[in-house]
């Protein structure tokens, strides 16, 4: 495959999601990524389902989520021979992925530190639920422990009373995309200094990590954020209002934006309650409140193309399948068709990157468990020789 990472190799020992998905963030970027999964089941999210599909139902969508532009190997890590293995391999590679819990490696006899020893240039991406080390280091980590225990949830959802967990199962895949960014950022160094490094990340870290302006409303302001329900925390309108035929978002970012709207709602903009964001924001239950009795007289269709016109942030509301049927989605490559061993041509969800200057990657599909065994290995005896 073409791509910024098309000379690296990624060994992914992890599982479930939040390495998974970092490993295939990488191969995206054109790397060449060894998945090494358990003979008896493998991955598994690999069980993870419904959906399940395929002649037998026996092929999770799960697992096809985040296994794109790999290959699988079928080794037992605790056996001398896959061990042995592992070391080889390790040899070889740019950047090995783990997200076992901790101690686990060790047990193992691949502690990091072993595997740094055997290839010092080494780059090692290793996640956990709650960090390495500190007062509660080894707790396992799932991704809506997490949630909750990170303070998403008390941010998610139609009041503070009832705290929900983000749709997503965003703490993996954000610890997956930080984690990734992590090793890229160390095989840069690698260039200057010439060995690799230990690179970690978390859940908890992951999600803390995107706090934003909620984190600063606490730590600087001495407030402590609440979920809000579909509307935004700090800017009035901004959210998502009814309409006549359902719902629509309109997002009023600034003064400029506010009169475009007002206009066309027939609200005077200069009303002393509504002049600025400040006085919006105190008093957001009228506005939305008059800003609903005028949307309520047209359809969904209607206000988005007048909002449009006035170069106004707004839009739909869309299940995925709308999402994926947008021409938008698949003009941006959101959408990449690969040949599954089963299924055959498949449609997943794409990259969120594209690079100028360089063709579309060729895509391959996730793997069957254990499939290209043969070729991992003679494609490790030649690189060793």
């Amino acid at each position: 495959m073409l791509g910024p990472l098309g000379d690296i190799v990624v060994l992914d020992l992890s599982r479930a999601l939040a390495g998974p998905h970092a490993a295939q963030m990488l191969g995206d970027l054109g790397a060449k990524v060894i998945k090494v999964e358990h003979p008896d089941g493998g991955d598994e999210s690999r069980g993870w389902g419904p959906p399940f599909v395929g002649p037998e139902h026996d092929i999770s969508t799960y697992f096809l989520a985040a296994n794109r532009n790999k290959l699988s190997l079928a080794v037992d890590l605790k056996s001398d021979e896959g061990r042995a293995l592992i070391e080889r391999l390790v040899r070889q590679s740019d950047v090995v992925i783990e997200n076992f819990r901790t101690g686990v490696l060790e047990r193992l006899g691949l502690a990091v530190e072993r595997l740094r020893e055997i290839n010092p240039r080494l780059v090692v991406l290793s996640i956990t639920g709650f960090g390495h080390d500190g007062p509660e280091g080894g707790r396992p980590g799932y991704d809506q422990i997490a949630q909750g225990e990170a303070g998403l949830m008390s941010l998610t959802g139609p009041s503070a009373e009832e705290p929900y967990r983000v749709g997503a199962s965003i703490a993996d895949l954000l610890a997956g995309i930080h984690g990734a960014y992590g090793v890229a950022a160390a095989l840069y160094e690698r260039e200057r200094t010439g060995e690799g490094r230990i690179v970690r990340t978390s859940l908890l870290a992951a999600v803390t990590g995107v706090h934003s302006y909620h984190g600063t409303a606490w730590t600087v302001g001495g407030q402590v954020p609440r979920a809000n329900g579909n509307h935004h925390v700090s800017i009035a309108p901004y959210g998502a209002f009814h309409c006549a035929d359902g719902m629509l978002q309109i997002a009023v970012a600034n003064d400029t934006q506010w009169r475009k709207v007002a206009t066309l709602l027939g609200i005077d903009p200069d009303i002393a309650k509504y002049r600025t964001n400040r006085d919006r924001f105190q008093h957001r239950d009228d506005l939305i409140q008059d800003m609903e009795k005028t949307l309520a007289a047209h359809d969904r269709a209607h206000w988005l193309a007048v909002l449009a016109e006035q170069g106004v942030p707004a839009g739909a509301i869309r299940s995925l399948d709308e999402v994926y049927a947008w021409d938008q989605t698949r003009s941006q490559g959101l959408l990449v068709t690969v040949e599954h061993p089963v299924l055959g041509p498949i449609e997943l969800p794409g990259p969120p990157l594209r690079f100028d200057g360089l063709p579309p990657a060729e895509h391959t599909a996730p793997p069957a468990l254990g499939q290209d065994g043969a070729a991992v290995l003679a494609w490790l005896e030649e690189r060793e020789r």
